[in-house]
């Protein structure tokens, strides 16, 4: 339970800095390091970053820098496409699900190396390509226990046309959304440890505090390659013992 709490800090640290990252440490780390079955961690990953989430979010929301509007519209697509993923979940190996999510965090791990830029100042939201993104992040975030916040945070800033900081606070709002949604779909035939993620979203909270804190201090480019590097290595690594175990 010691190792739950200091490894769940590092979750809510992600959602607070980055708004983003933390389903990607969250079923790794219930996996590998508690043992939780694959398929229960999944489902418990999206109410643990859901729950994270909403307390990330109040500072942004404090500052002005939650776009409810775009968010909104986003989230209304995300969380059919979430709650319909949740469900399609039972029907796939839980094998592939986590090599599907391996993917998913390469992809992730190489976006955020390469970096992103600032949205076009004449941008402006583009409610079907919105409503698109949404719907397919959604189903995302269901099937595989993912937030989806590196999926969420470029289409708030290129289709959505918000400037990064307020991308990000926006995207604690949607990933918070699609997250309950998610395990709404999961929660019809999964059974979730409940003290265990209560103790995990507990910790990761007190971490998305002090996220949110450093957040303003420490060089997000800085960051944002760093941490690329660290779910690079994570994702080789879930593809190794997946690719390994019989």
């Amino acid at each position: 339970m010691i190792l739950a709490a200091v490894l769940s800090l590092a979750i809510g640290l992600s959602l607070g800095l980055l708004g983003g990252g933390g389903s990607i440490l969250t079923v790794p780390i219930l996996v590998y390091a508690l043992g939780v079955e694959r398929r229960e961690a999944m489902a418990s990953s999206l109410l643990i970053v859901g729950v994270t989430s909403l307390v990330a979010l109040v500072r942004p929301a404090r500052a002005g820098l939650v776009h409810w509007k775009t968010g909104l519209l986003f989230a209304a697509a995300g969380m059919l496409g979430s709650f319909l993923g949740g469900r399609l979940s039972s029907s796939v190996p839980t094998r592939a699900l986590l090599l599907g999510f391996a993917a998913m965090m390469f992809g992730t791990a190489f976006a955020m190396l390469r970096g992103r830029r600032e949205p076009d100042a004449q941008a402006t939201l583009q409610p079907g390509k919105m409503l698109a993104t949404g719907l397919g992040a959604g189903m995302l975030t269901g099937l595989v226990g993912a937030g989806g916040g590196f999926v969420i945070v470029p289409a708030l800033a290129l289709i959505g046309g918000l400037p990064m900081r307020q991308a990000i606070g926006t995207s604690l709002f949607v990933i918070a959304l699609q997250s309950f949604a998610g395990f709404s779909g999961h929660a019809a035939h999964v059974t979730i440890d409940a003290p265990l993620v209560s103790l995990v979203a507990a910790s990761a909270s007190v971490g998305a505090v002090l996220g949110g804190i450093l957040g303003a201090r420490v060089p997000q480019e800085k960051l944002r390659r760093g941490f690329g590097v660290f779910v690079l290595v994570m994702a080789a690594y879930m593809v190794l013992r997946e690719l390994t175990l019989r």
